[in-house]
């Protein structure tokens, strides 16, 4: 494969060509990308198929072996469907929309008088489940 890996431009002899695209996040370092592949499917002269992997016209490994982070060399990469990264990168620069923090709920009693707090108990909670005994 040393010999293919520089060459450019789609090569002849496929079968089938197609294109994806995934996105990537380093586990190490926290950079993301996203990199679109033309995946041509070939057969060789024993009639066994195999596929090249295109990006950018160049030959390169398939990404799903071992990816690697281009910015700290780590293969600790995690892959994704496209778009993921995009999206996180759109979501951190929207400003976030926080509801201001509620406050104090007073509930006035029938009369329009402050009620007395009542302290729940589990067993005031399950009293209407008991059965009485017959």
């Amino acid at each position: 494969m040393s010999e293919i890996a520089g060459q450019t431009g789609l090569r002849a002899g496929a079968s089938a060509v197609v294109n994806e695209s995934y996105s990537f996040a380093c586990m190490r370092c926290g950079h993301g990308w996203e990199q679109s592949y033309e995946i041509e499917h070939h057969t060789d002269a024993a009639g066994h198929e195999f596929v090249l992997y295109v990006a950018d016209g160049k030959v390169v490994p398939s990404p799903l072996s071992k990816p690697e982070c281009h910015h700290c060399d780590s293969h600790v990469v995690r892959i994704m469907r496209p778009g993921r990264v995009a999206s996180a990168r759109d979501a951190a620069h929207r400003p976030s929309r926080v509801p201001p923090p509620a406050g104090p709920v007073e509930v006035p009693g029938a009369d329009g008088e402050e009620r007395e707090h009542h302290h729940w108990h589990l067993s005031d909670l399950l009293h209407p489940f008991q059965r009485k005994a017959s």
